[in-house]
């Protein structure tokens, strides 16, 4: 059984105005808690995601989160099949660890670990 997108990120460096785009485009509802922005899509069969300014590079990106069971397994498979880990293991506050990892052409993929 495949892996199932169940999150999405937007990067930006102007969060006001980056979610005042999504919104008018998209019609999507979000939310403004601090410096990342929940994004509530309200669409059948569609995810949510967030939109976030970090205080470093990289500022513009967009990345997909991919539900895996095992982090560090996940990772290790990636090298093994030529790419790479660039974010290692993160606790989030719900309970959930997400880690960022390059495939062998260089784009971003987000994986993440189901709530408990």
């Amino acid at each position: 059984m495949g892996k199932p997108v169940i999150h999405f990120e937007i990067g930006c460096r102007d969060i006001a105005k980056t979610k005042a785009f999504y919104a008018t485009l998209f019609g999507w509802q979000i939310q403004p808690p601090g410096p990342s922005a929940a994004v509530e899509t309200e669409s059948p069969g569609g995810i949510n995601g967030h939109i976030t300014a970090l205080d470093h590079e990289p500022h513009r990106y967009v990345t997909i989160y991919i539900q895996v069971d095992d982090l560090q397994a996940c990772l290790e498979e990636a090298e093994r099949l030529g790419g790479k880990t660039l974010v290692k293991p993160v606790a989030l506050p719900d309970g959930r660890r997400f880690a960022w990892l390059g495939d062998p052409d260089g784009n971003t993929i987000g994986i993440i670990t189901p709530g408990k």
